[in-house]
């Protein structure tokens, strides 16, 4: 698949009108994609659905995605209805990244159901079912899940283009799930370490096979985190940006992305996102081609 290179603004509050502003650079600048973090329990944090449809009305090419959406305090039906709706609005540039859930105690506050473990997973697996089902306008969805039902429900609209479901997956299931079902997988590195993405991406292929699907067909964006800064590398993803473009390369390469989407440390986050556009994404481009 042809590289997709991206940035992960922080939908902080009171930075507001700086996100709007890096995610127009972005559009500007020929960067493909764009992810918003949904944490709605996170006080500080501006809505992720609600900042995606705005930036998506400001902007003219670039993707957006939630990364990754918060599935427990979201009804898959509904959230399904307004991905379809934002990528119609938009021209087809929508993706949806899902995750099973995480700081369980924080939803709980928020009166969404606390389900760590294989429940989670389950509960993801009934959600993807159930947004497809949406997508494809079917008229009386019956749904009798653990975690989800509807009932005689009708789906539609569908989105303007096949909306990829990208799964945010560490754990074994999860993995074997995104081979099964899903049609990406969004890991940020080095939460993973480098030296366990190759078993993930094994057990992704071998799932996918299983079920009879084309495992080339699932891409594979990394998030990433660090700051591009001349001088000496000081860390993974923090130094020049020949460093950057050295280490996306072998990503690529030998860890098998497909696609980066960056969030930078400091203040000056325009800087950073021109750099990544003007001087890592096309060389590394330019390296895999």
């Amino acid at each position: 698949m042809e590289p997709l290179f991206g940035v992960f603004p922080v939908p902080d509050a009171e930075r507001q009108d700086a996100v709007v502003e890096q995610v127009l650079l972005a559009d500007r600048l020929g960067l493909d994609l764009v992810g918003v973090q949904d944490h709605p329990y996170q006080r500080r944090h501006l809505d992720a659905w609600t900042l995606l449809s705005y930036l998506a009305g400001r902007t003219e090419r670039v993707r957006f995605f939630p990364d990754v959406a918060n599935l427990p305090l979201r009804h898959p039906g509904l959230l399904a209805k307004a991905a379809a709706t934002l990528d119609r609005l938009s021209g087809g540039r929508v993706e949806l990244g899902l995750g099973a859930g995480a700081f369980w105690e924080a939803i709980g506050a928020w009166g969404g159901p606390v389900r760590p473990g294989p429940p989670s997973v389950d509960a993801l697996v009934e959600a993807i079912e159930l947004i497809r089902r949406v997508w494809a306008a079917e008229r009386g969805i019956d749904v009798d899940g653990e975690h989800y039902r509807m009932r005689g429900a009708h789906g539609g609209p569908p989105p303007a283009h096949d909306i990829g479901i990208w799964l945010g997956a560490y754990g074994p299931r999860m993995v074997r799930t995104v081979g099964r079902l899903a049609d990406g997988w969004v890991p940020s590195l080095p939460r993973l370490p480098l030296e366990e993405v190759p078993p993930r991406q094994d057990a992704i292929d071998a799932a996918a096979r299983k079920a009879g699907r084309d495992p080339a067909r699932i891409r594979r964006v990394a998030n990433l985190n660090g700051v591009i800064a001349d001088g000496a590398t000081v860390g993974w993803l923090r130094g020049p940006a020949d460093h950057w473009v050295e280490e996306l390369v072998k990503l690529a390469r030998d860890l098998r992305f497909d696609g980066f989407v960056a969030w930078f440390d400091g203040e000056d986050q325009l800087g950073q996102t021109e750099r990544f556009a003007r001087e890592v994404a096309p060389a590394v481009r330019a390296a895999l081609a």
